[in-house]
């Protein structure tokens, strides 16, 4: 695993197990100005992530795990098509599917133009299918994608700011609505023991009196 760390505010993840290409688009990404992190294959890739499978519950759904979750945030994954064990389709689908990464932006990147497997990958979820080699100008077009998922993650905390303001201000009301109704309720007892008394009063004036 490789990771070159520049002043950008996105992080890019890069997938390639060829060491050539791999170089390339490490290369390429930093002249635009990204931070990269470059690794060998989809499992690595996942592993970076803090991606893992719980398979003794025998479930299809992907979970993370705490322990491995990376503590760099990845805004985008650029990923070659054709890799053993895991290709980049594999890959693709894996974070598609998963509810903790499926807003992260995925681009697939082959030699090999062929348009239905091409299609297959925009289908899944790919923003980009780039054809190998990538050039600067294919770079370039990742940025919208990347500024797209931040500018998402950023109106998720406002409006998590927001509602937890909400949740505050109702608690207040509420507890200067308890606080009124206590008010409320001491008052009229006070009221109900003073009519109490006056009434008793009254009737021991009325019971020293001899009637003719």
């Amino acid at each position: 695993m490789g990771m070159a760390t520049t002043k950008s505010e996105f992080h890019v993840l890069a997938v390639d197990d060829s060491i050539i290409d791999r170089k390339l688009i490490e290369r390429l990404l930093k002249t635009a100005s990204y931070q990269v992190t470059t690794v060998d294959s989809g499992s690595k890739a996942l592993e970076f992530l803090g991606f893992c499978e719980d398979v003794e519950s025998n479930s299809n759904e992907p979970s993370t795990s705490p322990n491995n979750q990376q503590e760099v945030e990845v805004n985008l994954i650029i990923t070659d098509y054709c890799m053993p064990e895991m290709t980049g389709y594999d890959l693709l689908k894996k974070i598609k599917e998963s509810s903790s990464f499926r807003d992260i932006p995925v681009v697939i990147m082959s030699s090999e133009n062929v348009p239905s497997r091409i299609s297959r990958c925009l289908e899944e979820g790919a923003e980009e299918f780039f054809l190998k080699p990538v050039r600067l100008a294919d770079v370039n077009k990742l940025k919208p994608h990347m500024m797209k998922t931040k500018n998402r993650d950023c109106q998720k905390a406002e409006e998590e700011v927001s509602s937890n303001e909400k949740i505050a201000s109702l608690e207040i009301k509420s507890s200067e609505q308890t606080q009124a109704e206590d008010g409320n309720n001491n008052k009229r007892k006070a009221t109900e023991a003073e009519e109490e008394l006056s009434q008793d009063r009254t009737r021991r004036r009325y019971n020293g009196l001899t009637v003719i």
